[in-house]
């Protein structure tokens, strides 16, 4: 079997190659690099072919460290054709980490770091590091296939009776307009004091607003209350981020507006609603309140990294970890 590697330009070509993947993975679209490219970032889009035949891709995303370092990352990729047989992932893979590996080192960057939907532990060829996620390792999926009333009945009965209850007492969700950006960027500041999660800066949140990730708002009283970004990619749609008042609690808002943006999917024929991310530890609450509308959890291998300097990359680890210690 011979492959070839190249450089993709062809934007339909590999959003097409993505969305034919059983999971379907934004974060490795045309339109995600287009984002991280005007974030300042540098990218690099390869893409393995078997003669004509596109079987591999790998959006990757060069990333600044301080004193003028750098590494490389492929978020949720590289992807393999679900059609490669088990041998073949391992084949193809390694083929285009030969190819990744030499970009790396001619950009002189530390490591190389990659999320993969698969099993990598049958690639010998490379010295490859687990590290900490970047990306959630673990999600609960919504399959849209069903009625919206099975829909609703598959549901914790708690979320349920909150969907319910925030119709009852009058909120009503909408897609924002740009000029109610500001809101959201309120309710984000409420939230991440309230549940010490921390911040992107504000322009990354108006930049992240194109035709593949949309902002809807929750109304009671004309008064936002709750917010949430949300990606249109391929057959999944993806709730990004989250916020809500400190206000008006009561009036579970947070429930109606996942429950309007899983119902407009549905009438758009899209086939899954991707959480993103869950974790009992870090995110206690935010996890019970995502279980509360779908059982299905889907866990990746999670982060790896595949170290070029030894003597750089350990300095990374231990100065990234003292932050962590010391904040």
């Amino acid at each position: 079997m011979k492959f070839n590697i190249v450089y993709i330009n062809n934007k339909s070509k590999l959003n097409d190659f993505v969305k034919s993947q059983s999971n379907n993975q934004f974060l490795q679209s045309w339109e995600w690099g287009e984002f991280q490219k005007k974030a300042g970032n540098k990218i690099f889009r390869l893409c393995v072919l078997d003669k004509d035949k596109l079987i591999g891709a790998a959006t990757i995303i060069k990333k600044s460290l301080p004193l003028g370092q750098s590494y490389f990352y492929a978020p949720r990729g590289p992807i393999v054709s679900n059609q490669s047989l088990n041998d073949d992932v391992c084949l193809i893979f390694d083929f285009l980490l030969d190819e990744i590996l030499k970009l790396v080192k001619k950009e002189k960057a530390i490591f190389f770091r990659f999320e993969p939907q698969f099993n990598i532990q049958c690639s010998k060829k490379f010295k490859i590091q687990k590290t900490d996620d970047v990306q959630p390792s673990q999600t609960i999926v919504l399959d849209l296939y069903k009625f919206e009333e099975e829909l609703l009945k598959n549901m914790h009965s708690k979320t349920r009776y909150n969907i319910r209850l925030s119709g009852k007492k009058g909120v009503k969700v909408i897609e924002a307009r740009p000029d109610q950006f500001d809101e959201f960027w309120r309710l984000m500041n409420e939230t991440c004091k309230r549940d010490g999660f921390s911040l992107h800066p504000k322009k990354y949140y108006k930049q992240i607003l194109n035709n593949q990730n949309k902002l809807f708002l929750a109304k009671y009283n004309s008064k936002i209350i709750a917010a949430a970004i949300i990606n249109f990619f391929g057959n999944t749609v993806t709730y990004l981020h989250g916020a809500s008042s400190n206000e008006y609690r009561n009036v579970m808002a947070p429930y109606l507006l996942q429950w309007h943006i899983i119902q407009l999917a549905k009438k758009n024929n899209y086939k899954h609603y991707d959480f993103y991310g869950i974790n009992e530890i870090k995110w206690p609450g935010v996890t019970r309140f995502k279980k509360g509308f779908a059982r299905k959890e889907i866990k990746y291998p999670g982060t790896f990294d595949l170290i070029i300097n030894k003597n750089l990359y350990y300095i990374y680890r231990t100065i990234r970890n003292a932050k962590r210690k010391y904040g």
